[in-house]
This record gives structure tokens, C-alpha cells and sequence, in this order.
């Protein structure tokens, strides 16, 4: 249902090449509101013209106040629960050839729009890219270590670009026409960045990774809140073990997990995105702490317990 007219871009930009932004939202005005505002300063200081269709995924109250001050920004709603239909509904709305995708609590930085563009323009082979995420601390001067952690490992863009095939769609663009022939994001019954970019590497798109398109996002509050990411990724993954083979090389990467700290102290000492000992350490200690909880999640599943969880990860949003 659209619930604002989308108005058009200033008349200096109109020549332009455009871009169109998505953002799906959930009970977020303020963060959204940030996240508006960082699109709108970036698009005048760059002069790529932007428009953004906001898609509300059920919250208490629509963000309409929080979406008016902006008239580059056209609000709808999807019924269906889950970041992926969301996005889905706004991208098959959209009528520019590039589509860019931002999560309402993430802050673009300047020139996140110029390097889509520019990167698209150069690069007529690629379809799809992502790009760099950082933490936007609370406090710079007095890091937690979740921040710490998430700093390093929170969203390791290169890797899962490069690695992986897939780009988070936290920091995403497309070509139209191809996010049309690859269809939609899947629902929470999957990783839908994960899944997507598997279907688009599988048609034979290329993904590039493009660490100028940079954006900010928080880390999480608390280590509970980092757990239950973890529990999404390891039932998902869980639901894909089928045969003996499955479960032995299920075991071998719980192990993995439970050693890996020590392998990975070079990394954090190495890593531009901390300063200090402090932060290092609190890194470390936090990277310990989760890889040790993925450890026990993963061989408490296989031995049957906290099945009932196993599922769990579907329902969460």
C-alpha cells in the first residue's frame, strides 16, 4: 500500500543518473530518520540524484512523520514479516536501472552513492555489488567489546564477496534488470542475502566488492542479542545436515571454532579498524567468548538437545 507520493529530485540533479534506494523498516524512526538524512547530504554533496522507497515490515506506528521531512521518499508497506519480502516489494517498485539497498538503522558515508554509480558506469560486467561496513561506536573514546568485535568480524565484506559469492544486503546495489531475472530475497525462513547471491553466482553474475561504497551501522547492545544472530546462522545451517558425513564434518567445525581464538589473535593485533592494546584485547576476548558459545550450540544440536530451537531461527526477525 503507498502511503506517500514520491516526489521528484531537485531540478540541478534531474540530468543525472540516478539511483534508487530501499530500505526496509521495523519499529526504527529515529535510526531511520539518521539514515535519511545521511542519503540526502550524500546525494547533494556528490550531485547523484536519489530517490528512496521505505517499505514498513509491520511496526507499532508507520514512520510517516519520520519520512515527511524528506521529499525524496515514497513509504509502502509489506505485510509479510521479514527483511526480504520488504526489500523485494521495494525493489519491484522501483523504475531506475541501478537499485542500491541500506537497513534503516545504517548511515551512508560521503560518497557511497558517487562510488554505485562510478563502480557501475566502469565496470560494465558486474551486476551486483557490496561494499565496506563499519562500526559506528557509541562512545570512540570508550569501545565495548561487542563493538570491538563486530569491528573486525561483524561484516567482512571482502571475504564474502570474494569467498562466498554474496554481498550483505545491509550494503548492496543491482543492476535492475538483474534483480528481476534472479528474483526476489527469500522470506525468514532463510539467509536471504546468502541465498539470493548464491541464485545470482549460479546464473553466472559477476559480484564485486567495492570498499569506497562504505556505510556505518551500530553493533549490537549485548551479548545475548550477538548469540542470537549466531543461533539463525547455526539452525540454518543445521537444517542442511542430513547424512553421517554431514554430522562428522559437523563436529570438525565446532572444533575449529573452539581453537580458532589462538589463530586468530595476528588478525586482531594486525587490525586497522582498532587502536590500542585495549580495544585489541577487548576484541579477543569477545571473539573468544562467541566462537566458544557457537561451539556448544553446535555440538548441543547434533546431540538433540535445544532441537526445539534448531527451528527457532525462522521466527526470528
Amino acid at each position: 500500500m503507498t502511503l506517500a507520493s514520491e516526489k521528484p529530485g531537485t531540478p540541478d540533479l534531474a540530468s543525472r543518473p540516478s539511483v534508487k534506494v530501499v530500505i526496509p523498516h521495523l519499529n526504527g524512526h529515529d535510526a531511520l530518520d539518521r539514515c535519511l538524512a545521511s542519503l540526502e547530504a550524500d546525494s547533494r554533496r556528490s550531485g547523484v540524484p536519489i530517490s528512496v522507497i521505505v517499505v514498513d515490515n509491520g511496526s507499532t506506528h508507520l514512520p510517516s512523520e519520520t519520512c515527511a521531512p524528506y521529499p525524496f521518499v515514497r513509504l509502502v508497506e509489506e505485510r509479510e514479516p521479514g527483511p526480504g519480502p520488504a526489500r523485494s516489494h521495494g525493489a519491484r517498485l522501483a523504475d531506475t536501472p541501478l537499485l542500491a539497498f541500506i537497513d534503516a538503522d545504517c548511515t551512508a558515508q560521503p560518497g557511497w552513492l558517487a562510488a554505485i554509480l562510478a563502480h557501475f558506469e566502469s565496470h560494465p560486467d558486474t551486476a551486483v555489488i557490496g561494499g565496506d561496513v563499519r562500526i559506528a561506536r557509541a562512545d570512540p573514546a570508550r569501545p565495548t567489546a561487542i563493538e570491538a568485535y563486530e569491528s573486525v568480524y561483524g561484516y567482512r565484506m571482502k571475504l564474502y564477496v570474494e569467498r562466498d559469492h554474496y554481498t550483505a544486503t545491509c550494503n548492496m546495489a543491482v543492476r535492475r534488470e538483474v534483480f528481476l531475472r534472479v528474483g526476489d530475497f527469500a522470506g525468514i525462513q532463510l539467509a536471504e542475502d546468502v541465498d539470493w547471491g548464491r541464485r545470482a553466482t549460479a546464473m553466472g553474475y559477476r559480484i564485486d566488492y567495492v570498499p569506497e561504497m562504505r556505510i556505518e551501522t551500530p553493533a549490537r547492545e549485548s551479548f545475548a542479542e550477538l548469540a542470537r544472530k549466531w543461533d539463525r546462522h547455526i539452525g540454518h545451517d543445521f537444517s542442511e545436515v542430513r547424512s553421517g558425513k554431514d554430522r562428522l564434518k559437523w563436529v570438525a567445525r565446532a572444533v575449529a571454532l573452539a581453537a580458532s581464538p589462538l589463530a586468530e589473535t595476528g588478525r586482531i593485533m594486525r587490525s586497522d579498524r582498532l587502536n590500542g592494546l585495549n580495544e585489541r584485547w577487548l576484541g579477543l576476548t569477545c571473539l573468544t567468548r562467541i566462537r566458544l558459545y557457537r561451539c556448544r550450540k553446535m555440538l548441543g544440536l547434533l546431540a538433540g538437545f535445544g532441537r526445539s530451537s534448531a527451528s527457532a531461527w525462522r521466527n526470528e526477525g
